[in-house]
């Protein structure tokens, strides 16, 4: 039937969701609508929005689709704001959430008009050069959803989501640089410039980020990032996270999901052997490490006087 082909068609469109609108103009009636919720081959996302195509399984997949759903149901103004924005780019930092956070003009932001305790609605207003799209939704900028973010976020946070949009490419020291004038006027803008200062695009994980802020903030700041560690014949020996090069001293922030695998477990290994035959000393630190302001600098510091003593 032609009706169904138009609703697959709009949904293959929308990340196998459509909304009840659009399937009323494709000539489905309200009763046969509600037959197909009632049987299950629809399944209600947000509200009047329905899931009509199969979903691929993966939970990246599902979460699109929710937060898809999230924002055809409250109209074409609407797009994804703050912390989801980030995660639809790809940029890390923040903790996961379940909250879908959106933007709506005026009155529109009000809770009672999203219907949705998941959905958080918020009263932004954005030029048509500060938004985008992301696998079709719609969605702040890298630039503006990271100044977003940066004037409401804490330091290790802010920081940490502006070295994971450096490292990914979703933003350049140049968009960096011309952020400040996001920020003006804005509650948050004097702790927001001091932020930008400390972003570093070679941190590769907001644990390193974190990691690498402990030290400088227990007066042991790394002085490089992302150290290779070479042979007397040039050969690539391994790459230390952070490393305080005159000791020979390397930091490794381990993270759970990429150390935990056996293969990388069994590499992590042989890399530590050949790193401390070079004659490096490694550390290793997790997330739970992070919690204790006092322990990384300590360990490290007690590191630099351990090699200083064998030097002399």
């Amino acid at each position: 039937m032609e009706r169904v082909w138009v609703v697959k068609q709009i949904a293959r469109e929308q990340g196998g969701v459509v909304t009840r609108d659009q399937a009323l103009r494709a000539g489905f009636s309200r009763f046969e609508i509600d037959n197909l919720l009632r049987t299950g081959r629809w399944r209600r996302l947000a509200r009047a929005t329905y899931v009509v195509e199969p979903s691929s399984g993966s939970d990246l997949a599902e979460r699109r689709r929710r937060i898809r759903a999230a924002l055809l149901s409250l109209g074409p103004e609407a797009h994804a704001v703050l912390g989801t924005a980030a995660e639809l780019h790809g940029i890390a930092g923040l903790p996961r959430m379940a909250a879908i956070h959106v933007a709506l003009p005026g009155r529109s932001a009000r809770p009672a008009r999203v219907g949705d305790p998941a959905v958080v609605p918020h009263q932004f207003d954005h030029l048509d050069g500060e938004l985008t799209t992301v696998d079709g939704i719609p969605v702040t900028a890298p630039v503006r959803t990271l100044a977003d973010l940066v004037l409401r976020e804490r330091r290790y946070p802010a920081v940490a989501l502006l070295d994971s949009a450096l490292n990914r490419g979703k933003v350049s020291e140049d968009d960096l640089r011309a952020m400040p004038a996001l920020f003006a006027r804005r509650r948050g803008a004097v702790a927001a410039r001091s932020h930008l200062v400390e972003a570093n695009g070679a941190a590769q994980s907001p644990l390193e980020t974190r990691t690498r802020l402990r030290c400088v903030d227990g007066g042991v700041p790394p002085d490089i990032l992302q150290v290779e560690v070479r042979d007397a014949d040039g050969h690539l020996l391994g790459v230390g996270d952070m490393g305080w090069r005159s000791a020979r001293v390397i930091a490794e922030a381990d993270g759970r999901d990429p150390h935990t695998a056996p293969a990388a477990l069994f590499e992590d290994r042989q890399r530590q052997n050949r790193l401390a035959n070079a004659g490096w000393t490694v550390l290793r630190f997790t997330w739970p490490d992070t919690l204790r302001p006092d322990y990384i600098p300590q360990v490290v510091r007690e590191a630099l006087r351990t090699r200083t003593r064998l030097r002399s």
